[in-house]
């Protein structure tokens, strides 16, 4: 029985197998083994592994590979730039050599993040590097480009262009963080409290994003503080402008105000926010609603567990605002064993203390209790704390935990409003991604422009992210892979320039393959 050759198409990619027969003694029947060769290059079968070598065992000058580059973790990237015609949008704003440049950057934030002094040596470490070996990615140029985009009209336009072309239209999520940055310089920064470090200046952002694509699709930044809804009206502008004008302001308990609220309602913004029990208003609604909350009739399901929802309003001098008191008995059990273990955890720290001569017990003791102060009094015993927890203060917080109040301005059903709530946390993964997985912090920039600049490059790359994070949700394979360790597995595929000029793409494993056709991606 003689073997035969043929060729297998997988993926795009043509490739040669041995078809070799055998007679199975068992079965009594003539069956097949298949033999991989190689992949089909100019008609013959080469493996990359063989490719240096000729029949004779002799190293072929011609066939030497030269360099090996990193190819595979561009694939999925490269097919959502093309998707979201974000290389297009970018041709229409900059010419050639910048557009590339930019694009290059916000991959590399997304891949391997590095200083911009190293952006280069990694290009050159990447596939991108054989199409463009020319493009001057040096940390000048790169800061010349982002000055320029900074400087200009590029962002507002490019998301303008953004929206138009993906059909925005339908309800957004709109949340706020801050930048920190070691830059002293730059006008656009505000010192206070800040997320990431309270010892450093940031720059106030806001984000907007479609929430049925689960991309962000704009974003503002603010100088000064934002926890005035006035500052926000620039924004909303904006977003009308770009004819978007099924929109919601999704806000956090820092806007939560009578003055913000009666603002949002006087202009008639859509918006939902959480209550924080600092006004008596509050408290007395929670108080009145968590007495009867319980009752059947206010008895749900949401993401098929017990819910329980009663509509409240809040009234004030100059305004009323509609809302729902949820209670959650699930979240309830949980709140409580964090908050019972953290009581202990803290109440045993500040007991271990010994309090120096030289400084206040009271000081020693709010640096050591922070935000849990007020659930303790304190005696001092041989230098040492005696800590007492106050029964009162435990049981007022333990009765409203699993209880939330969520406020709304529109027609929303308690089921639509906690919906929309609870995705925001897609813009908080998002502003955590582009903090930590983009590295956009801190910001080591010493200009205004190039600040913005780079801000807008770290947006693309995580328009990039999370659109690759929705492929992999809607494929099934965020079951297997997290982003990071897909873009690791995919790194293996490379690209191999050889001598003679030819480039090949390295074998692809089993794992890779069930990758890219999964996701419809070609090597």
């Amino acid at each position: 029985m003689k073997s035969t050759l043929r060729i297998k198409k997988i993926n795009g990619i043509e490739y040669w197998y041995e078809d070799i027969p055998y007679y199975d003694t068992e079965k009594k029947q003539i069956r097949h083994r298949s033999k991989y060769l190689g992949k089909n290059v100019n008609g013959k079968p080469v493996r990359v592994r063989d490719a240096v070598n000729s029949n004779e065992g002799m190293l072929l000058p011609s066939s030497k590979p030269l360099k090996a580059y990193n190819y595979g973790e561009l694939i999925p990237l490269q097919k959502i730039i093309e998707e979201l015609s974000i290389g297009e949008f970018l041709g229409d704003l900059l010419n050639e050599k910048d557009r590339n440049m930019a694009l290059a950057i916000a991959m590399n934030r997304i891949t391997r993040p590095v200083a911009m002094y190293n952006v280069r040596s990694w290009y050159e470490n990447s596939a991108l590097f054989l199409n463009d070996p020319e493009l001057p990615l040096k940390s000048q140029n790169i800061s010349k480009l982002l000055d320029k985009i900074g400087d200009s009209d590029i962002p507002s336009t490019f998301i303008g262009k953004m929206l138009r072309n993906l059909g925005t239209n339908r309800t957004l999520m709109y949340d706020l963080t801050s930048l920190s940055s070691h830059s002293q310089l730059i006008n656009l920064l505000e010192y206070g409290y800040s997320r990431d470090d309270p010892e450093l200046p940031q720059i106030n952002l806001s984000m907007v994003l479609d929430k049925d694509k689960g991309i962000p699709v704009m974003y503002d930044i603010y100088p000064g503080s934002i926890v005035d809804v006035t500052t926000l009206k620039n924004t909303i502008k904006k977003i009308e402008a770009y004819e978007v004008n099924d929109y919601t302001l999704v806000m956090d308990r820092g806007f939560f105000s009578t003055g913000n609220i009666e603002d949002l309602l006087h202009e008639k913004i859509p918006f939902i926010m959480p209550a924080t029990m600092m006004l008596k208003s509050v408290k007395e609604l929670m108080s009145l609603a968590q007495k009867d909350i319980e009752s059947p009739e206010y008895l749900h399901k949401f993401n098929k567990k017990p819910i329980f929802v009663k509509p409240v309003v809040l009234e004030e001098a100059n305004f009323k605002v509609n809302g729902y008191c949820f209670y959650d008995p699930k979240r309830e059990v949980e709140e409580k064993s964090t908050f019972y273990s953290r009581l202990y955890d803290v109440k045993e720290h500040i007991e271990k203390a010994k309090i120096p001569a030289w400084r206040k017990a009271e000081d020693v003791f709010k640096e050591r209790a922070r935000d849990m102060a007020s659930f303790y009094s304190w005696e001092i015993v041989d230098n040492h704390f005696t800590i007492i927890i106050k029964k009162n203060a435990v049981s007022q917080r333990i009765n409203r935990m699993g209880k939330f109040i969520l406020f709304y301005n529109g027609e929303r059903d308690w089921m639509d409003c906690l919906t929309v709530y609870r995705e925001r946390d897609v813009v908080e993964k998002g502003f955590k991604t582009m903090k930590k997985d983009i590295q956009s912090l801190p910001l080591n920039t010493n200009k205004d422009s190039t600040t913005k600049g780079f801000i807008f490059i770290c947006f693309i790359g995580l328009m990039i992210r999370m659109r690759l994070l929705k492929m992999m949700k809607e494929t099934g394979i965020v079951e297997e892979y997290t982003v990071e360790s897909l873009l690791l597995e995919l790194e293996k595929v490379r690209k191999i320039e050889m001598q003679n000029g030819e480039v090949i793409v390295t074998e692809i494993t089993r794992k890779q393959k069930d990758i890219l056709a999964k996701m419809e991606l070609c090597a």
